[in-house]
């Protein structure tokens, strides 16, 4: 799996425990083989076409450059899953970015009864709220290529909160933790088998 680094001055590199926890958490619960460690993958390099999975997070400023946007469409529409998750204050940035990549589509938000949410683990209420910010309801949204869900887009969730090592946020229960994971593992499954 890889975290996305892209410029623009937001912290790319945050939840840093997160993506090594899911990794775990599929290989142990889905037969998955994923490497142990994160890899760290540039938004223009031709590197993310090894990565079948691709997360990005963050709370600040984005910005894909027109090659990035190119490179970004290219790997998408050829196979790959990225899945963009709100660290708080992400949305205003990542959504005319998202447009660099795809001009046609728009984030549609997906019904309870998706796909994603009926993987292994089933949430028959949709994306499960993690992280408590300001009281709106948590948000799946996916960009939708011929079909294929090709971006997933976590907003008011902070999912990669719930992957950390438990006890990084005082507030979150294990309970939490462990429906952040499922979801997670979710998302793994539908990418890879799609």
């Amino acid at each position: 799996m890889g975290k996305l680094k892209y410029n623009g001055g937001g912290d790319w590199y945050g939840n840093r425990t997160a993506l090594p926890n899911l990794i775990d958490f599929c290989n142990k619960n889905l037969a998955t083989n994923f490497s142990p460690d994160e890899g760290i993958v540039e938004v223009g390099s031709a590197e993310l076409y090894n990565y079948p999975f691709v997360y990005m997070t963050g709370h600040g400023n984005v910005i894909f450059s027109a090659q990035e946007a190119a490179n970004l469409r290219k790997y998408l529409i050829g196979g790959g899953f990225l899945h963009i998750d709100d660290n708080y204050g992400l949305d205003k940035f990542i959504r005319p970015e998202m447009k660099k990549v795809f001009p046609e589509l728009s984030f549609v938000e997906l019904p309870a009864n998706h796909k994603i949410y009926n993987q292994k683990f089933k949430f028959p209420a949709g994306l499960p709220k993690i992280h408590e910010h300001d009281g709106k309801r948590a948000q799946g949204f996916a960009l939708i290529w011929q079909g294929r869900v090709v971006c997933y887009y976590t907003y008011e969730c902070d999912l990669g909160n719930g992957w950390e090592d438990f006890g990084t946020y005082p507030t979150d229960t294990q309970e939490s933790r462990n429906k952040a994971l499922k979801m997670g593992a979710n998302l793994v499954q539908y990418a890879l088998t799609q």
